[in-house]
């Protein structure tokens, strides 16, 4: 299941180098003020976790780190100086129990906490508690997380500042059907959105009714399960538009400045997948506008942090409050679902020049369904925009993450698609550009006989190495003299005839009538192999080879799947049978690994085509499963609350 985001990328892409308003010259006048601490404890886990960490090692001060039963092992954990467990998994008993990290502060006497960010970086019943026991909030005042961090009241007080805001209903939605009287009043399509929420949950598009129902229904469930607060809004949608974020900086003597931008446009379910700066969409005008309003707001709140003002912005440079956060910010199946397991290989980018990688998992680190998938950003930077994006492209080749699935395919699509490198992109980029889901790189002809030479060398390099055991020969299945080597290769359902000699490390490959030079240091034991077909680099993984010819390639970001049998082996193969293809049309499985939150049919039930079947609960987000086709329940084979895993039968129709 590819398309997991284990491997979500943040491009940075220095571009033009703005130059900082004048008011930013004050940074350091703010840094000047800010009070140091002898330990600090981190409320969050994964990757903000652990650079909080390191920037307090840096500074000298010692770090108490919490965590779940399930992430006592975790990379956060382990680097801090110490660590309390809070609860059990879900986090609404471990990262979201404000009594057990209260206790937490207690026992380790740590000064100060640093929330990170979600979780309870916005919960300003947490920063109460923590003024009331005379411990220091890393963060803006409770007032300015009250006003901030609810979406409704922060929309009011952004109107009071005389900032852009989207048309909608500023009240709280009390019900499914008054969510409908309220759509309709305001014009189809609408957003319905946690009061509370961000990074994308409780989140949901309606362009009808009947959406507007099932949206009220599933946000109010993922708000609930995510921040504690089911609260919902509605405003209208605005189609196409670009994520535009502004950085603010705000002190405790009514100072504010804002840091430039970031075009965050090309997301999954509202969730950011590619974040650029500077936009290369924005002229100066435009920028220096939605700083200036960014800063307004601020100003309103009396912010004294770090934060974040999110903008949406129409073709027209035409742009909106969309939120605060108070705080610092970030395929196959739906552009990725979910998954679980165990990394059992990890391996950064880092030797690459201009590539910072911000992770919290190392080799063995589990991926649970309890938390956001994300486990690693990948920032790549360059002296233009060209340089950062071919960075970026090498960088994500050279990324070695197995044991589950990732995005690293997507990724690099995106950041080579012509749309992309225009800069013609909005919030709908990804079903625009891959309306019929995203299917991996579509080879070039050169690029797929450079991808049959390599495998075909792959090959024959397994095959020659197999002859040598402790440098002593051994007696060999093929023959070791054999100076071409034919071969069948099956890829995309169709057979090519190929032909490969070698030479030590070079070998000669002659696929449909072209002739290629393949050279490389063929070490098979590293995870990842530098080859070079007629002059041109590529970087490529072998992730899997079995007996019987099969062999899956990374190559330019997408897996590809071989089958590899000399000449011989091949014919024979024509007489073996074929596995018989489930008949899948009566049966649900679950696409993800997660937590069954609603069954809404039992055996003898009538289901029509797209009715919803169940609700599955899989890294904080909702998921309604429906049926494929019309028919009658014959069985059911979960319940609400049950774990399930990808490919597990839910439900079956007669």
């Amino acid at each position: 299941m590819a398309g997991l985001w284990v491997g979500t990328a943040a491009l940075v892409a220095a571009g033009r180098r703005g130059r900082w308003p004048p008011q930013q010259l004050m940074l350091s006048s703010v840094l000047r003020t800010l009070k140091t601490f002898d330990k600090i404890l981190i409320a969050n886990r994964g990757e903000i976790a652990c650079r909080v960490i390191k920037t307090c090692k840096k500074m000298g001060i010692k770090t108490v780190a919490i965590h779940s039963d399930v992430d006592a092992s975790s990379v956060h954990v382990k680097m801090a100086d110490e660590a309390v467990c809070v609860g059990p998994a879900p986090t609404s008993k471990s990262y979201l129990n404000v009594d057990a990290i209260m206790e937490a502060i207690k026992k380790t006497r740590a000064q100060a906490v640093h929330p990170g960010y979600g979780f309870l970086s916005e919960n300003k019943e947490f920063a109460r508690c923590l003024a009331a026991e005379d411990v220091i909030f890393i963060g803006p005042d409770t007032h300015a997380i009250q006003a901030m961090g609810d979406k409704i009241e922060s929309k009011l007080l952004a109107k009071k500042a005389e900032v852009n805001t989207i048309p909608g209903f500023d009240g709280v939605v009390k019900d499914a059907e008054e969510a409908v009287r309220i759509a309709r009043e305001i014009g189809y399509p609408v957003m319905i959105k946690a009061s509370a929420g961000g990074g994308g949950k409780g989140m949901r598009i309606a362009w009808d009714d009947e959406e507007t129902r099932d949206g009220f229904r599933l946000s109010s469930q993922e708000a609930a399960s995510s921040f504690g607060d089911d609260r919902l809004l509605i405003e209208k949608f605005i189609d196409n538009p670009r994520h535009i974020e502004i950085q603010v900086l705000g002190d405790k003597h009514g100072n504010a400045l804002w840091l430039n931008e970031r075009e965050c446009s090309i997301q999954r379910r509202n969730q950011k997948v590619v974040e650029e700066a500077p936009s290369i969409f924005l002229d100066a005008e435009t920028r220096r506008a939605m700083g200036e309003q960014a800063v307004a707001l601020a100003r309103a709140v009396k912010y004294s942090s770090a934060g974040t003002v999110e903008f949406l912005v129409d073709s027209k440079k035409n742009f909106y409050f969309l939120e605060m956060n108070t705080r610092l910010q970030d395929p196959y199946k739906s552009f990725g679902l979910p998954s679980i397991g165990r990394l059992s290989q990890y391996q950064e980018p880092l030797h690459l020049p201009g590539v910072r990688v911000d992770s919290g998992i190392q080799p063995g680190s589990d991926i649970s369904i309890y938390y956001d998938p994300m486990i690693s950003k990948l920032i790549t930077y360059g002296c233009d925009r060209t340089e950062a994006l071919e960075r970026m492209a090498d960088a994500l080749d050279n990324y070695v993450i197995r044991g589950v699935t990732h995005n690293i395919a997507l990724l690099r699509e995106v950041i080579i698609n012509s749309r992309f490198v225009k800069g013609d992109i909005s919030t709908k980029f990804l079903s625009d550009v891959y309306p019929d889901g995203f299917k991996g790189h579509m080879l070039t002809k050169s690029e797929k006989n450079q991808l049959l030479a390599i495998a075909s060398s792959l090959f024959v390099a397994f095959q020659l190495r197999a002859q040598h055991f402790q440098e002593n020969s051994r007696m060999p299945i093929i023959k070791p003299d054999i100076a071409n080597w034919e071969l069948s290769i099956k890829l995309h359902d169709k057979v090519h005839t190929v032909v490969a000699s070698n030479s030590g490390s070079a070998f000669l490959v002659e696929v449909d009538g072209s002739k290629l030079n393949v050279t490389s240091t063929w070490n098979l034991a590293l995870p990842l192999l530098s080859v070079s077909v007629d002059g041109t680099q590529r970087t490529v993984q072998c992730l899997s080879r079995e007996a019987g010819g099969n062999m899956s390639i990374q190559f330019l970001g997408t897996v590809y799947k071989v089958n590899i049998l000399t000449k011989l082996a091949a014919e024979l193969n024509k007489f073996m049978l074929e596995k018989v293809t489930e008949d899948t049309s009566s049966v649900l499985r679950s696409p993800m690994p997660g937590v069954v939150v609603a069954v809404s049919v039992k055996p003898g039930d009538t289901v029509a085509e797209g009715q919803e079947i169940c609700v599955i609960e899989a890294m904080k987000m909702q998921n309604s499963m429906t049926a494929g086709k019309t028919g009658t329940v014959k069985s059911v084979h979960c319940q609400a609350g049950d774990t399930v895993g990808e490919g597990d039968l839910l439900v079956e129709l007669e």
